[in-house]
């Protein structure tokens, strides 16, 4: 009968792609062609792998998967940024500040 028998756990797995070059080229651009950007790390999702966001200095942000915290942090090292972890810290408000601005935004 097994009144204690264990259930077995469904694994659930992602379905998204890991990073590729095209994402960390994309990464490495907006740092390059913006000021004072800082990486937030945003943890794995049944959804997506681990993702970083980049948000500059006047709010403006994007966002790629990544390979990873530890890869996050390579990444954000190598380019001289600060990192943080985004469930630590949260968002930063000039990131909330830029997309209201872009929703009061006219369409073109």
């Amino acid at each position: 009968m097994g009144l204690f028998r264990r259930r077995k756990q469904a694994r659930v797995l992602s379905h998204d792609r890991a990073a590729d070059r095209g994402d960390l080229a994309h990464l490495e651009n907006f740092i390059r062609s913006r000021r004072g950007v800082e990486a937030f790390i945003e943890p794995r999702t049944t959804v997506t792998e681990t993702t970083v966001i980049l948000i500059a200095d006047d709010g403006e942000w994007t966002r790629r998967r990544i390979d990873g915290p530890d890869g996050a942090r390579r990444f954000a090292y190598r380019m001289g940024i600060p990192v943080y972890d985004v469930r630590l810290m949260g968002y930063p408000q000039r990131m909330r500040d830029f997309n209201e601005r872009r929703k009061r935004r006219p369409e073109r």
